[in-house]
């Protein structure tokens, strides 16, 4: 069966390494603050958070400490917050390793587009540009294919972008792709998901 949300978000941890200072974008990835276990990892937020621990239990929610994505967390022992000047200048200084962030769609050459629907109300673009202009590596989660059915991961994106050439690697409720230059290489499939299965959702050129 293919990945579910947290599946998808569990396999995302395992990109994770000791030591590593890591932003997590709204939606799937944000889950992932449940599994990074025994690692050492310091989970920065944006809106001016550096140590996120996991989500809280229901009853313990403190409505003033949220995420950028405005859902309750808590706090650890090492936590520190900042203005959002301090937190984007950690961003755009290169200082956060790896950001997960969802997308809407992505290209084979490592394209994202994951801020904006034509026609549809923007309320900000968020931080999501400098993120993948800044951090270290860009790891996507999403679903392969959208509600109807159609693959989100493209030869060429159709949405505007995010950035380009910014992916490294994508998760996807299929199994894992890694951004070469000469199209995807499938490293991995979720459990009961073929090789075939990925190439026949995917319209973007799979190398491997």
């Amino acid at each position: 069966m293919p990945w579910d949300r947290n599946q998808m978000a569990e396999r995302a941890a395992q990109e994770l390494a000791d030591g590593m200072y890591v932003n997590l974008g709204i939606g799937i990835p944000t889950l992932v603050a449940n599994y990074t276990g025994d690692k050492d990892i310091t989970l920065q937020s944006e809106n001016g958070m550096l140590g996120m621990g996991p989500f809280p239990f229901e009853g313990d929610e403190d409505p003033d400490l949220i995420n950028a994505g405005k859902q309750t967390i808590t706090e650890l022992e090492r936590t520190a917050y900042f203005d959002s000047a301090t937190s984007f200048a950690m961003i755009r200084g290169g200082k956060i390793a790896c950001a997960i962030l969802g997308a809407m769609e992505v290209s084979e050459k490592g394209d994202l587009a994951n801020w904006m629907i034509p026609g549809k109300l923007v309320k900000g673009m968020g931080g999501a540009m400098d993120l993948v202009a800044g951090v270290g590596r860009v790891v996507v989660v999403m679903d392969h294919t959208n509600k109807h059915g159609d693959s989100k991961v493209l030869r060429e994106c159709t949405l505007p972008l995010t950035g380009k050439g910014v992916v490294d690697l994508i998760i996807t409720n299929l199994g894992v792709l890694e951004v070469g230059h000469k199209g995807l290489h499938i490293l991995e499939c979720a459990p009961g998901v073929t090789r075939e299965d990925i190439r026949a959702a995917t319209e973007a050129t799979i190398v491997d």
